[in-house]
């Protein structure tokens, strides 16, 4: 016999998590959940986007007779969060506050959480008129309270281009050896001159790379996230982003800015690093050219976070 909900002869469901602890007495730093599905609002240049976004979500513990969390409550508490636009950092705040006050038979006094997302933006080509195409940029917020206070921490994954400074060095001693051997008699006609060049250039050419930098910034909870800013600012030092849909003349364009914009792993960091230095308080900038010359990838580091 199947009995309706609201049978009187129906019990109470039991609730093992609020029995007695029976097993060691001990806090624990952190409880929750991980890998929680969120779409979430994010409001960009003056336009809403709507993205989909892994949450991790945790309190602490400290009270070691208590035999765990209520883990639904946290997740009601961050399912409201993700319905009500736009994300931003007050809207952390917060939430993490209400999970804090949602444990306080717990004990706890501290709530963190991680959201992790790509944003999409629209880039444009560098020189053909209306074209354009779509460039994804991974994500992360981490954010905590505390009695402390609170701490937030937004990373950004860009991508560019680097090309080695030695690399092209020595591609052009080969080249201009190569010319002298062909026109070294001192007697250069200008159009025999560029044919040959048109033919030979390519005699050696540096090796390029795609390569990325993932920058984190720590930010108050009056901030505004302002990812594209962020973004803007790191392409704009490294002079060589990513592009989407080209035609010949952009194709040329990028060869022509990664020409103009040699750069080691360390030249990258740095100039990532300065130009973040005037807007954050704190910066780390972590960049990463995966070498087409060796089987592994340089990387360089600039900055700390608190």
């Amino acid at each position: 016999m199947t009995m309706k909900r609201d049978s009187p002869l129906s019990s109470p469901l039991p609730d093992v998590a609020a029995g007695p602890h029976l097993g060691h007495p001990l806090p624990l730093e952190w409880v929750g959940m991980q890998g929680i599905a969120l779409p979430l609002w994010l409001e960009e240049g003056g336009q809403a986007q709507q993205v989909h976004a892994w949450a991790d979500v945790q309190v602490d513990l400290p009270d070691p007779g208590i035999k765990g969390i209520h883990m639904s409550r946290l997740y009601l508490l961050l399912d409201a969060f993700g319905a009500a636009p736009p994300l931003d950092a007050g809207a952390l705040a917060a939430v993490l506050r209400r999970m804090v006050g949602s444990h306080a038979d717990c004990g706890s006094t501290q709530a963190r959480i991680t959201l992790a997302f790509p944003v999409l933006r629209r880039q444009p080509a560098l020189l053909t008129e209306g074209l354009s195409g779509w460039k994804s940029y991974p994500v992360r917020l981490q954010a905590s309270v505390s009695p402390q206070g609170f701490a937030l921490s937004l990373t950004v994954e860009i991508g560019y281009s680097s090309t080695c400074p030695c690399s092209a060095a020595l591609a052009r001693q080969l080249l201009a050896d190569a010319f002298a051997a062909q026109f070294g008699n001192g007697g250069i006609d200008g159009a025999a001159a560029r044919d040959w060049l048109r033919e030979h250039a390519s005699l050696a050419t540096p090796h390029s790379q795609r390569s990325t930098a993932t920058v984190a910034v720590s930010l108050t909870e009056q901030a505004e996230l302002d990812l594209f800013p962020l973004i803007d600012r790191v392409e704009a030092a490294l002079a060589t982003p990513l592009q989407t849909a080209v035609k010949r003349a952009d194709e040329q364009a990028f060869a022509r800015l990664n020409g103009a914009n040699l750069m080691y792993v360390e030249d990258a960091a740095r100039r990532v690093q300065a130009a973040l230095a005037p807007h954050y308080a704190q910066a780390r900038v972590t960049v990463r050219h995966m070498e087409s010359l060796h089987p592994h990838d340089a990387v360089a580091q600039a900055g700390q976070l608190a």
